[in-house]
């Protein structure tokens, strides 16, 4: 594990390639899962605004279960995550005509008519964020789910820190990705790792 400032960075995202491939998942880490999509606090107020906007476009199931119960859901101790259907997929999982869940959030924001681009949680996975006595800990959740996703990245020469550096920006801004990204090559020459530009 090595630091970047005060977010602690676990060492397996220094060998991991990665793109997605939706074609072969799926788009499964909509549906798939113990619960939805951890949340960040203010983000639960975020996506009751956007309902109006987004509930047209949504299953009918999802439109009930929100209309009944809201977009998110309790999950323990100060934590929050979406709300799935019955079936397992986030309420604000859409399918496209070959069958494959695709987020409406980002969706109406690609589209410009929202300016979120999704639960931050969404946009950095498979990184997860743990938090642990005041510290913030990057982990990466390596599932079959993304075998695709690992293959495509080892073929293109697409390393998870490359793929990822979007979301990274935009929740610890640019400063930190370019420490992080310096960090990362020492991190992977002291450990017999080829750098990477």
């Amino acid at each position: 594990m090595f630091a970047v400032d005060h977010i602690l960075i676990s060492d397996s995202v220094l060998e991991a390639p990665f793109a997605c491939q939706l074609q072969a998942c799926r788009g499964g880490c909509c549906v798939q899962g113990e619960s939805g999509a951890p949340l960040e606090p203010g983000e639960r107020y975020v996506l009751e605004a956007l309902v109006p906007e987004l509930a047209p476009s949504l299953r009918p199931e999802a439109q009930a279960l929100i209309a009944a119960r809201g977009p998110w859901e309790k999950v323990g101790a100060d934590r929050y995550a979406v709300r799935c259907t019955s079936d397992g997929a986030c309420v604000f999982a859409v399918y496209d005509e070959a069958g494959i869940a695709r987020c409406a959030i980002q969706q109406a924001y690609e589209q410009g008519r929202i300016d979120f681009p999704k639960p931050i949680s969404c946009h950095l996975y498979p990184l997860r964020v743990e938090r642990r006595q005041g510290l913030e800990i990057l982990h990466y959740e390596k599932i079959p789910l993304c075998d695709a996703a690992r293959a495509h990245g080892a073929r293109c020469g697409i390393s998870l820190v490359d793929f990822l550096e979007a979301p990274l920006v935009l929740r610890y801004g640019r400063a930190w990705y370019e420490r992080f990204r310096t960090l990362w090559n020492e991190r992977r020459r002291l450990l017999g790792l080829a750098a990477q530009s």
